[in-house]
């Protein structure tokens, strides 16, 4: 997929240069400490290693936006990391959005009963 057809996240955080022992969860609880977290994941290899980056989604952009300033260059795990605001494919955006609107209608649903 072309750059030109990235969608820049408001609220997914790219977190790269992560130690490889590094977890889904130590980031989360990482991240966790400071701002509102949705969810945290560290992308692994087909050998069940990390691959050295994660994302951190958080509830809404404002805690994004503090996450990375306060986050980047930070040392976590005995290395720097870097932390941008995630490239995502639109449809796949759109189609993640979808799901959590489906969510929410049938939360909502769920409370009246």
């Amino acid at each position: 997929m072309d750059e030109k057809n990235y969608v820049i996240s408001e609220t997914k955080l790219f977190v790269g240069w992560l130690n490889r022992k590094m977890r889904g969860r130590e980031l989360n609880e990482e991240f966790s400490k400071f701002w509102e977290v949705v969810f945290a994941r560290v992308r692994l290899g087909d050998d069940g290693k990390s691959k050295g980056f994660g994302f951190v989604e958080f509830k809404n952009p404002e805690d994004a936006t503090k996450a990375k300033e306060s986050m980047d260059w930070q040392e976590l795990m005995w290395r720097v990391i870097k932390v941008d605001f995630a490239k995502e494919d639109p449809e796949k955006l759109q189609a993640r959005e979808e799901r959590m609107r489906q969510m929410a209608q049938e939360a909502g649903e769920n409370k009246e009963e």
